[in-house]
């Protein structure tokens, strides 16, 4: 009998103990987060050789299929090429998420190239985005728009999709490339939201907002929307629109706007003819291209250190980036 209490009393002690240490853990994670974010993130900028690979690859193939004598003649010539002075590429990626979180990185990526590159140099920039929030994207947009500015060729190379605010960013370039079926386009403003002001009267649960100003809320969640409020909602969407319009015509003047800013998208075969990019071509054909050129080309990569706290936050927040990045391109696919 008493050791059988025992036993029990030792088993729910250890689930205590359990229980406490866990819950203690889980304080410290959230202690430290919150710790973290009043210091400033430091990263990694990383350069790397593209065309130095691709020199070592090609190296190898040829050794592999050329008999010894013509190998080292192809050798002999190789180094008969002018090295010096070359042009440079550098090679920048964007997967643009919703809320165009990696526009941090892309800053630092942007202000990087600028301290080194010269007017005889270009960045090409592999985009990915369906679009996302306004201010987020447009900030992404200047950010490329440092580049113009300096008088640096930018080409943007859309290989999957690049609409709404995606498509913002890729007019700041001098050239637009897109595979055959690349999504692009999607000039238009979209906002939606669901209302449970009926939900919460049936159940006799109150509401109460208040605000200073005659628009400081137009339509909500939770009240009770009016026309009056759909209205200036309605008269916002289109200014913004208007606003999206005009970055686009400013930036590439040779579309017709009017009948391309419908807010639909079109595959890179249909948009070629309406000049919405320059060329079909692949992010792969492009680069493949440079490299036999002898252009010196350069990936620049900007990663941020980031604790276990933010591993776990980023990770979350990216499998919602996956799912939206999902849901977006099967609605433009409908």
């Amino acid at each position: 009998m008493i050791l059988a209490f025992l036993y029990e009393y030792g088993l729910f002690l250890a689930k205590v103990v359990t229980f406490v240490v866990a819950v203690a853990v889980i304080v410290g994670l959230v202690a430290g987060a919150t710790v973290s974010r009043g210091k400033p993130k430091k990263g990694q900028l990383q350069f790397t050789d593209l065309s130095e690979d691709h020199q070592q690859q090609t190296i190898d193939l040829q050794q592999r299929l050329l008999n010894k004598k013509a190998f080292k003649q192809w050798q002999k010539a190789e180094k008969a090429k002018p090295q010096d002075s070359k042009p440079r590429l550098f090679v920048v990626e964007f997967l643009g998420s919703m809320d165009a979180r990696e526009t941090d990185s892309l800053r630092e990526e942007i202000t990087a190239i600028l301290a080194i590159a010269t007017v005889e140099d270009e960045v090409l920039l592999r985009l990915e985005s369906g679009g996302g929030v306004v201010h987020g994207y447009g900030l992404a947009a200047s950010q490329l728009d440092r580049l113009r500015q300096k008088g640096i060729k930018l080409t943007v190379a859309v290989d999957k999709v690049a609409a709404s605010g995606g498509y913002m960013m890729a007019c700041i370039a001098d050239t637009i490339l897109a595979a055959p079926f690349a999504i692009v386009g999607s000039i238009g403003v979209i906002a939606q939201l669901p209302n449970f002001h009926k939900v919460l009267k049936n159940n006799n649960i109150d509401f109460e907002q208040f605000t200073a100003g005659e628009y400081k809320r137009t339509v909500t969640l939770f009240g009770e929307n009016n026309d009056k409020g759909r209205l200036k909602f309605q008269q916002e969407l289109e200014q913004t629109h208007q606003l999206f319009k005009q970055f686009v015509q400013d930036h590439r003047a040779q579309l017709d706007i009017d009948q391309v800013a419908t807010g639909e998208h079109w595959f890179g075969y249909q948009a070629l003819p309406l000049q919405l990019i320059d060329k079909i071509q692949t992010s792969d054909d492009y680069l493949l291209s440079q490299l036999q050129q002898q252009r010196r080309v350069f990936q620049v990569k900007y990663l941020l250190r980031k604790g276990l706290a933010d591993k776990v936050g980023i990770g979350s927040a990216n499998v919602l980036s996956l799912w939206w990045q999902k849901l977006m391109q099967q609605y433009w696919m409908r």
